[in-house]
């Protein structure tokens, strides 16, 4: 039988080494160590005699065991399951009175990119379609530098400040003793005790928190960051990316079957829609708002919980983006890609969002331990211009920067100053003592209620208490109330379903174990 006889009815990424095969028909390539010297005979160690000891001179099984030992590196502590592609983003709307960003110069402008879906809190050999907000990150190759931003599929988050972000991820992971997740009691504890969680375990709980695929979900930045126009001005802004194909949902019963069947199937469905030119597509939206507004807004607008109301403050189009390129391997195109949120371009920048402070660190620090100081200069992470600064050495160097001066302030014409980036960093007045104020307390249940009335209809209303209640059935009860008095905040049907939906659980529990 022909490899060939039965192309046609597999799927891209099960004929993805016959592809190979019909492209390399003609290779005269021959095997090599990793220093490129060629290999007699790759399936046999060198031994004294044919029952003899292997040899340690025996270069070629001594260069292969040793990188075969060091293959993997560190997963993500967060994000460790995903799937990337290539693309590019396209301007069709003009905001430059908002931002000199170089990415948005002009109406038809189009700018290489690379985007990896994730899971938030599942390993990576966890099932695609477990419930979890699934991480949407863009990295732009601008021509003025790299610019990383780095969101979800919900426009919000669970919590507001980045010192509670390390333990609710451990609510999220495994036990430390028992090493099973998710543990119902940690996750329900903790989200109970931060009320200003409610408005996104909510939404974890509805159809969203299983899309049918990465390419049916939409995206959103989740921070507030701002932007800068040539003129000096000022602005907040919000970004949302919707899906163009529209949004689905998995049931819990199809996420659960396709979880023991097809772990990997959202990142096989996305490989096999680009592969078969079916390029996924998404349309690019900002949210703007003045410092004066943003001064007398009736939520925090640097609050990650809340979202900005689209009555208040529409949604702007911008340009799209598409994705039309496959990585042409995993390891090096999307397990090396590293996002950093402190990566922008002049004319985008930061805001007090206290979240995004706290990324600013944390994801540059996590990529220095995964990849190594020197992670921003592999291919798929490195800036489409050279990276000229004062930083040497270190592990895995790949450009020296050509005898630069590694020291500034230098006579020998090393690089200077960018005026244009200066003139675009932003002048915010600041007046305030220092302190630590818990920003958890505000109204943290009005805007899950506009979620829970006015977006949700009736069939999903019941199908998110369903979904709710499969977690608090196997969490202490003591905890499941103290969660459900949080829902009664958002609307008080909410909780007094919750509670009759629980209630019956334990019953049939009881009936069926007697």
């Amino acid at each position: 039988m022909s490899f060939h006889e039965n192309y046609d009815d597999r799927t891209p990424a099960a004929n993805q080494l016959l592809l190979y095969s019909n492209k390399h028909e003609d290779n005269t390539d021959v095997i090599t160590t990793s220093g490129g010297d060629p290999v007699g005979m790759k399936t046999a160690s060198e031994t004294v005699g044919y029952h003899g000891p292997t040899l340690m001179q025996d270069w070629i099984l001594l260069d292969e065991l040793a990188h075969f030992s060091r293959e993997r590196i560190p997963e993500r502590v967060v994000h460790a399951k995903g799937a990337g592609a290539f693309g590019y983003f396209e301007v069709t709307h003009d905001i430059t009175r908002y931002t000199a960003a170089t990415v948005f110069s002009n109406i038809g402008k189009k700018t290489p990119i690379a985007v990896r879906f994730s899971q938030v809190a599942g390993e990576r050999g966890y099932p695609d379609t477990y419930r979890d907000i699934r991480g949407f990150a863009i990295k732009f190759y601008a021509e003025d530098g790299i610019w990383d931003l780095v969101g979800n599929n919900s426009p919000i988050f669970f919590v507001n400040d980045a010192i509670n972000f390390p333990s609710f991820i451990h609510a999220l992971k495994r036990n430390p003793v028992t090493n099973i997740r998710p543990d119902y009691d940690a996750f329900f504890d903790f989200v109970s005790l931060r009320a200003e969680s409610t408005h996104m375990v909510l939404m974890m709980f509805t159809d969203r928190g299983i899309p049918a695929s990465y390419r049916q979900m939409h995206g959103y930045g989740a921070n507030t960051f701002s932007f800068i126009n040539a003129k000096g001005e000022f602005f907040y802004c919000k970004f949302h990316y919707l899906s163009d194909q529209g949004v689905a949902s998995l049931t819990q019963a199809d996420a659960d079957r396709i979880a023991g069947v097809v772990p990997d199937y959202h990142v096989e469905d996305l490989y096999n829609a680009i592969e078969s030119g079916k390029y996924p597509s998404w349309t690019f939206y900002v949210q703007i708002m003045t410092p004066q507004q943003a001064a007398a807004n009736k939520y925090d607008p640097f609050d990650d919980t809340k979202v900005w109301l689209h009555g208040d403050y529409p949604l702007i189009p911008v340009g799209r983006f598409v994705l039309n390129k496959n990585p042409s391997n995993y390891f090096a195109d999307v397990e090396q890609m590293a996002y950093n949120v402190a990566n922008i371009i002049p004319g985008i920048d930061f805001s007090p969002d206290r979240m995004l402070q706290g990324r600013t660190f944390n994801y540059a620090d996590t990529h220095r331990y995964r990849l190594g100081v020197n992670n921003t200069q592999l291919a798929v992470n490195a800036p489409p211009s050279m990276i000229h600064n004062f930083n040497r050495d270190g592990f895995a160097t790949i450009k020296s920067q050509g005898g630069a001066p590694n020291y500034f302030p230098n006579s020998f014409n090393g690089p200077r100053n960018d005026p244009r980036a200066k003139a675009l960093y932003p002048s915010i007045p600041l007046s305030a003592h220092t302190q630590r104020t818990d920003n958890g307390s505000e109204d943290n249940f009005t805007q899950a209620g506009l979620l829970w009335t006015r977006v949700l209809k009736e069939d999903e209303k019941q199908r998110t208490i369903d979904n709710m209640v499969n977690w608090l059935k196997q969490t202490n009860k003591v905890i499941a109330e103290r969660a459900i008095r949080n829902f009664d905040q958002v609307d008080i049907s909410l909780g007094s379903r919750l509670r009759q939906s629980l209630q019956l659980q334990f019953h049939l529990t009881t009936q069926v174990e007697l």
